[in-house]
C-alpha cells in the first residue's frame, strides 16, 4: 500500500468521523479533500486550484439545468393539489377492497411520483392528505404513518428521479435511460407495496384496522375521476413522454414539466404571490445543496483517482477472491446502514466515486448498478435513527400522539418489501434493463 493511498483512507475515515459527529456532509467531503490532495501533492496552492476547477467543471454544463427544472416542476406539483386529487381517485377505486385507503395512497404517491421525483414532497403531501382520512375511517395510526412513509419512496424510483439525475451526473450515464430503467423497479415496487397490504389487512386486520360498510366514502362520478386525473397524466404525458418519444432531451423535458406545472397550478388558482415566492425559495434550497454537494463529491472523487485508491480496491477484492455477488453483497450492507445516519444523495455521493470504477471492473451494467443503488439508499429513508421520511412525517403530522417510534415500526413492514424488490433487482437485472 502505497503513502499515497494510505492518505486517501485516511482522509475517508476521518470524514466519516466528522459527518458522525454533526458536521454538514458537503463541508466534510470539501475539506477532506483539499486536505487529501494537499498531503498528496505536497503544495495546497495546488490543492485549492484544484478545488475551484472542480467547482467549475461540476456544475457547469447546460444539462445540470435539470436539477432546478424538475425541483421546481414537484414543488409546483404539490402546490397545486395535485397529489390530493390523485388520492380521491385512488381511493374511490380501491374502496371495497380491504386495506383499500392504505392502497390508495400507495396509488396515488405512485402517479404523485411520476410528476415530481422528491420523496420529502411526497411524504410531505400524503401526511396532510391521507393520514388524517385513514384516522377518519378506524385505520390505526401506525399503518396510516407507515403506509405514508413507506409509498413516500417511490419518488425516487419512479421517473422523474432526483437521485437517477445525481447517479446519471456521477456515472456519466444518461439520464434518459436511468428514467426508463426506473419504470419497472418503481411499478414493482408499488404492485408489492399493494399486495403486502392486502395481506397485511386479510391475516392482520387489527395492525390495520379500517372502516364499516357504513363509513365508507361517498361515491363519486366517473366524469368527476376523469377531470380529477386528467391534469396529472397530462403533465406526465408532457414531461416523460416528450422524453422517451424523443422529442426533447431531458433538461428540456424538466423545463416542458415546470411549464406545465405552473400553468397547471394557476388554472386551479392555487398558487398566490405569496406561495409562488415560497415555491421558489424552496426550489433555490434543495437546488443549492444538490449543487454544493456534488462540488464537493466531484473534488472527493479527484483525490480518490490522485492517489490510486479505486485501482487499489480493485486489485484488492479480486485479490481477496471476492466474486461479483459477494462485493455487491458488502456493497448493498454498506449502503444500508449508512442511510441510518446519512441521507441519500449525501451516500451516493460519498459512496459512488470508489464503487463505481470496481463495479466497471467487475463487468456491471453501470445503469442497472444505479438502480440497485437508488433502492438500498431509499431503504434508508425509512430505517433509524435518521430515516428522513419518517422525520418528514412526523414535522408535518404534528400530532402528539402519534410518536416517531411508531412511525418507524409503522414503515417496517415496507422496509421487508423493499429489501423483497431489491433482492429480485439484483436476482433478476432485466427487471431494469427490459425498457432500455
Amino acid at each position: 500500500m502505497t503513502e499515497n493511498i494510505v492518505i486517501a483512507l485516511s482522509c475517508l475515515g476521518a470524514m466519516f468521523v466528522l459527518i458522525y459527529v454533526g458536521m454538514h456532509v458537503a463541508i466534510a467531503l470539501g475539506g477532506i479533500s483539499l486536505v487529501g490532495v494537499w498531503l498528496i501533492r505536497g503544495d495546497f496552492a495546488i490543492a485549492a486550484n484544484m478545488l475551484a476547477q472542480a467547482a467549475s467543471d461540476a456544475i457547469a454544463s447546460h444539462v445540470f439545468g435539470i436539477v432546478p427544472l424538475f425541483v421546481l416542476m414537484g414543488f409546483l406539483v404539490a402546490a397545486a393539489d395535485v397529489g390530493r386529487d390523485a388520492f380521491e381517485v385512488a381511493n374511490q377505486l380501491f374502496r371495497r377492497i380491504r386495506g383499500g385507503l392504505g392502497i390508495a395512497t400507495v396509488a396515488a404517491n405512485a402517479v404523485f411520483a411520476a410528476i415530481t421525483g422528491i420523496s420529502i414532497a411526497s411524504a410531505a403531501v400524503f401526511t396532510r392528505v391521507a393520514v388524517p382520512e385513514m384516522l377518519r375511517f378506524n385505520y390505526t395510526p401506525r399503518f396510516a404513518v407507515g403506509v405514508v412513509t413507506g409509498s413516500s419512496v417511490l419518488g425516487m424510483l419512479i421517473p422523474p428521479s432526483l437521485l437517477m439525475i445525481v447517479y446519471g451526473f456521477l456515472s456519466n450515464e444518461s439520464i434518459g435511460s436511468m428514467f426508463l430503467a426506473g419504470l419497472v423497479p418503481g411499478a414493482l415496487l408499488a404492485l408489492t407495496y399493494c399486495i403486502g397490504i392486502m395481506i397485511m389487512a386479510r391475516y392482520f386486520p387489527r395492525s390495520v384496522g379500517g372502516p364499516n360498510e357504513s363509513d365508507q366514502a361517498p361515491l363519486m362520478s366517473i366524469g368527476t375521476m376523469i377531470a380529477k386525473v386528467v391534469p396529472s397524466f397530462s403533465l406526465i404525458l408532457l414531461c416523460l413522454g416528450g422524453i422517451y418519444a424523443g422529442f426533447f432531451t431531458p433538461t428540456e423535458g424538466g423545463a416542458m414539466g415546470a411549464a406545465g406545472a405552473l400553468v397547471l397550478a394557476l388554472i386551479r388558482r392555487k398558487l398566490s404571490w405569496t406561495s409562488f415566492w415560497k415555491v421558489l425559495l424552496d426550489t433555490g434550497h434543495v437546488t443549492v445543496s444538490v449543487c454544493f454537494l456534488i462540488i464537493c463529491a466531484n473534488m472527493f472523487s479527484r483525490m480518490l483517482a490522485m492517489s490510486g485508491t479505486p485501482q487499489f480496491l480493485i486489485e484488492t477484492i479480486k485479490g481477496a477472491g471476492f466474486g461479483e455477488l459477494a462485493f455487491l453483497l458488502v456493497y448493498l450492507v454498506v449502503i444500508i446502514a449508512l442511510g441510518t445516519i446519512i441521507d441519500s444523495i449525501s451516500i451516493m455521493l460519498i459512496c459512488l466515486p470508489l464503487v463505481l470504477p470496481v463495479a466497471s471492473g467487475f463487468g456491471m451494467d453501470l445503469i442497472w448498478f444505479g438502480i440497485v443503488t437508488i433502492i438500498a439508499v431509499e431503504i434508508g429513508l425509512l430505517t433509524p435513527p435518521f430515516g428522513l421520511s419518517a422525520f418528514v412525517v412526523k414535522s408535518t403530522l404534528n400530532d402528539p400522539r402519534i410518536s416517531l417510534g411508531d412511525i418507524f415500526k409503522g414503515s417496517f413492514p415496507f422496509v421487508v418489501m423493499m429489501l423483497i424488490v431489491l433482492a429480485l433487482v439484483v436476482a433478476f437485472p432485466k427487471l431494469s434493463l427490459v425498457l432500455v
